[in-house]
């Protein structure tokens, strides 16, 4: 482990991620979101969704540093009482969680086909690329909107969590294309190399040679294209939440948060729908930064 260690930070990768001022801004800004999202129950100095806790007298406050705010609620309340900054911090927590899971689910459907596709060939190979012309020709929000009204019409008093479980089946079905094509592009050109006829040659089966050998050497670019696809999965889940068919009411995520605030943005209550669409964007820019930074460090042309 020591060894590993000290050969990651001797590296490359590391070199070039200590010599971009933009990439070291990105990393501190995406692990501050994710320490404020993943420990919000300490960090949060409220409870927003604790119901005896809250106060509608305290409702559509101003931030503290205007006339009417209150040093506790530093950027302000919503119309119900809550605290917008512990609101902000639980619902980065709904949007990450969301956005992690479906782009994993994703990464997971999109390789194995694009592995099977490239290394099989053939009518399998066909048949799978047709289905992704098929996918590519809608777009992405069209398409989890679908999967999600279809999945809500199944299941209309479904628990919270078959909820979650349908709205990250929706973004993930339509995220896997991107992955499947990327996969089997570098397949076709691992298939035909040296170590590939020599596990034919030994005898060892095609679908060893597709996992053991093959998957390893095409996993690179798939790295890069889900670090950049996680900000996209988080604005996706914000735009069907702020349409109303995302995460349950009860458990309130960035696109919930916008969408309240977004009905008192014309009566002067700025801050409830600021600054969450703020940490939307600061999440979804720090990670598409972080991708950028890491494709061209893992591209051998650039260094």
């Amino acid at each position: 482990m020591r060894e590993a260690l000290k050969r990651f930070f001797d590296g490359d990768v590391w070199h070039s991620f200590r010599s971009s001022p933009v990439a070291m801004a990105a990393a501190a800004v995406a692990a501050l979101c994710v320490f404020c999202a993943a420990f919000a129950p300490w960090v949060a100095p409220h409870d927003p969704f604790d119901l005896a806790s809250l106060e509608l007298a305290d409702s559509r406050l101003p931030p503290a540093w205007e006339e009417e705010g209150k040093p506790k609620y530093l950027l302000g309340t919503d119309d119900q009482g809550r605290d917008i900054l512990s609101a902000l911090m639980y619902g980065a927590r709904i949007s990450l969680l969301v956005g992690l899971a479906s782009v994993m689910l994703s990464v997971i459907v999109g390789v194995s086909l694009g592995l099977l596709s490239g290394f099989v060939g053939g009518r399998v190979d066909a048949f799978i690329m047709r289905v992704c012309d098929v996918m590519l020709s809608f777009p992405a929000i069209l398409i989890a909107l679908l999967i999600d009204g279809v999945g809500r019409a199944l299941f209309p008093n479904a628990h919270d969590t078959l909820a979650f479980a349908v709205l990250i089946l929706a973004i993930a079905l339509s995220g896997w294309v991107k992955f499947a094509r990327t996969v089997r592009g570098s397949t076709l050109v691992e298939r035909n190399k040296e170590y590939v006829q020599a596990a034919r040659v030994i005898g060892v089966s095609k679908w060893r040679i597709m996992w053991r050998h093959v998957l390893p050497n095409v996993t690179g670019p798939v790295l890069v294209l889900a670090t950049i696809d996680i900000g996209q999965a988080i604005l996706i889940e914000a735009t069907l939440s702020f349409l109303g068919v995302g995460v349950p009411p009860t458990q309130p995520s960035l696109g919930t948060l916008i969408r309240v605030g977004n009905d008192f943005l014309f009566s002067g209550e700025w801050w409830i729908t600021i600054f969450p669409g703020v940490v939307l964007v600061m999440i979804a820019l720090s990670v598409n930064l972080l991708g950028d930074w890491l494709r061209d460090a893992l591209n051998p042309r650039l260094r």
